[in-house]
């Protein structure tokens, strides 16, 4: 592990942990991830980026402003992460 990562267990199955990437790493992670819960039949999903400097929160926002099975997606409350995630709701199937 890097030096500033430290391990919190596996990830719920409704969340994607995407900190530490780069943006080139997370997309792709992403676009998986969203398919996958989508089939699933999740209706919501929690994206952690992290707050950084911004750069892959503003991707990944961007990113899910355009995907086809995302029907909406707000910033986290202070309680769910706030700023450093985002909480996505899927379209109806």
């Amino acid at each position: 592990m890097k030096e500033h990562e430290y391990y919190t267990g596996p990830p719920a199955p409704d969340e994607l942990r995407l900190r530490y990437l780069t943006v080139d790493e997370a997309i792709p992670k992403l676009e998986r991830f969203l398919h996958d819960s989508y089939m699933a039949g999740l209706q919501q999903v929690k994206v952690i980026h992290g707050k950084g400097s911004g750069t892959l929160r503003l991707t990944v926002r961007r990113e899910l402003g355009r995907h086809p099975l995302v029907k909406s997606f707000r910033a986290g409350e202070k309680w769910e992460g706030g700023e450093g995630v985002t909480i996505v709701e899927f379209s109806e199937k």
